[in-house]
């Protein structure tokens, strides 16, 4: 099942890789990198899903790894409860295959992780000098 927010991206084609951020809320998807925008809408039924996203250069930077900036990409995959992937194509460079990692970032008001004991020092644990 797809959980909705805010994910960490690494993606690659045969032309390189790169990563991103990417939300998902209510089947849209918004997001980017540094030179790129992503929008778009998603689809999500159990653990498969269907994206198509749209993406538009918004920076100078390192050139696509599609080659043209602004394109329309189909993608489909498989969902877990915190992460996915997935693989497509664009209509703009069909000869470009397109894998994706997605990982869920936790919201910024999720409870700290539990505290956990600090080791006392104790410097006679210390690794000796081989000149002593």
């Amino acid at each position: 099942m797809m959980r909705e927010g805010i994910y960490s991206a690494w993606f690659k084609t045969p032309r390189g890789q790169g990563t991103g951020i990417v939300q998902l809320t209510a089947g849209k998807v918004c997001g980017g990198d540094g030179v790129l925008s992503y929008s778009g809408s998603y689809e999500a039924h159990g653990e498969r899903f269907t994206a198509l996203i749209r993406t538009k250069r918004h920076a100078p930077g390192q050139p696509s790894l599609f080659g043209p900036d602004e394109l329309t990409l189909s993608l489909e995959g498989c969902c877990r409860a915190t992460s996915f992937t997935c693989s497509g194509r664009a209509a703009e460079a069909p000869d470009v295959p397109f894998e994706a990692f997605l990982l869920y970032s936790s919201p910024d008001n999720a409870p700290p992780p539990a505290p956990r004991p600090v080791p006392k020092f104790n410097p006679e644990q210390l690794p000796k000098p081989s000149w002593r």
